[in-house]
């Protein structure tokens, strides 16, 4: 039973619901489109887990360099040109 004093509705409820079928069926159109396309669900998982992996190297790449900064009392794009990085990265 939902208690009068919470934001909480049906409408509100059934509103969401719908949203997250909108939602449902957008991905659903979008894995077809990719499937047609010749990708396969195994090989979309495995990038998308190489892409997890880079952004936690580049976290802890950005996190190092900034004490590195730091200790040498400059700024982080100071740095990049002493370690080859590209600043559009």
């Amino acid at each position: 039973m939902i208690d009068e004093g919470d934001d909480v509705t049906e409408e509100t409820l059934s509103s969401d619901i719908q949203k997250l079928k909108e939602k449902q069926d957008m991905l659903d159109k979008e894995i077809s489109q990719l499937t047609a396309e010749g990708y396969r669900v195994i090989e979309l998982e495995q990038h998308i887990s190489l892409l997890h992996e880079y952004n936690d190297i580049k976290d802890v790449s950005q996190m190092l360099l900034g004490k590195l900064a730091v200790t040498r009392g400059v700024t982080t794009k100071e740095l990049y040109p002493d370690f080859d990085l590209n600043l559009n990265d």
